[in-house]
């Protein structure tokens, strides 16, 4: 989404105190000039975030070198989102390339007014706000402003490629999506939940007392994911046909999560 064409809404500049992930810190107004920034929120358990990254991956190796600065910002949905190590372990397996700043007192998100996951922002040379998405999609429109913003930079580079074909049939422009569930938020949701045995409420989760306990939802969707962390490495999990089962006491499980369906053929 482009903001009004008399808006002027100018990069906030990071905090000092933040931490970071692939750099020892990163100044805003030390970008500006020769860079186009993309800053990304998202979270390592949320699955739409998940299924942006192959965009920013092919975004960064394109077009890095021409002037593009990606940066992420990890403000986590859930309570071992704010765990450092975690994070950072996530972030290597995941194998992102650039830097990414623990947000997890909400500190930049509140900065920037962020209204979810994944929240995509592109800031011109001036540091400028050219552009914006919240949650899946609008990819080509947001390479076409990348473009954009670096043949302002540099105007005689060479001609920019085509655009990243579309890795989904849902991703392509112009794609009719069908509603899909909302997301199961746990414990508060639990009147969503199908639960076997016994489960405990926490914190923002419930947990599993006893090896055997399983939980199901029904969902309209493409897939359903399932957030677990205990007993498991924490994070987001195909959950096929929309259930858990624990293997173990200690299991706990956060939340279930969908993606959308592809669309109809027409």
């Amino acid at each position: 989404m482009r903001p009004p064409a008399d808006a002027r809404i100018h990069a906030p500049e990071f905090p000092p105190d933040l931490e970071w992930l692939g750099a020892p810190f990163v100044q805003m107004d030390r970008l500006l000039g020769e860079h186009a920034v993309l800053v990304e929120f998202w979270d390592f358990a949320r699955v739409n975030s998940l299924r942006t990254l192959p965009y920013l991956k092919g975004w960064h190796v394109r077009y890095s070198d021409r002037g593009l600065c990606t940066i992420g910002v990890h403000s986590p949905g859930y309570s071992f989102g704010r765990d450092a190590g975690v994070v950072a372990r996530a972030v290597d397996a995941l194998e992102i390339p650039w830097p990414v700043a623990l947000d997890p007192d909400f500190e930049v998100w509140r900065l920037y007014g962020n209204k979810g996951w994944p929240g995509r922002y592109l800031f011109d040379r001036r540091g400028m706000l050219r552009d914006l998405h919240y949650g899946e999609g609008e990819y080509e429109a947001a390479e076409l402003t990348i473009q954009e913003l670096l043949a302002e930079i540099d105007a005689e580079a060479p001609p920019p490629p085509e655009p990243l074909r579309p890795l989904r049939a849902e991703d392509a422009p112009g794609a009719m999506l069908a509603p899909q569930t909302a997301d199961v938020t746990l414990p508060a949701d639990r009147g969503r939940v199908e639960l076997v045995r016994d489960w405990v409420d926490g914190e923002d989760y419930i947990e599993a007392a006893d090896a055997g306990a399983a939980a199901s939802v029904e969902f309209q969707g493409g897939a359903a994911w399932a957030v677990v962390s205990g007993v498991v490495a924490p994070g987001v999990y195909e959950a096929p046909q929309g259930e858990v089962v624990a293997e173990s006491p200690g299991l706990r499980l956060h939340a279930f999560q969908f993606t959308p369906a592809p669309p109809a053929p027409t």
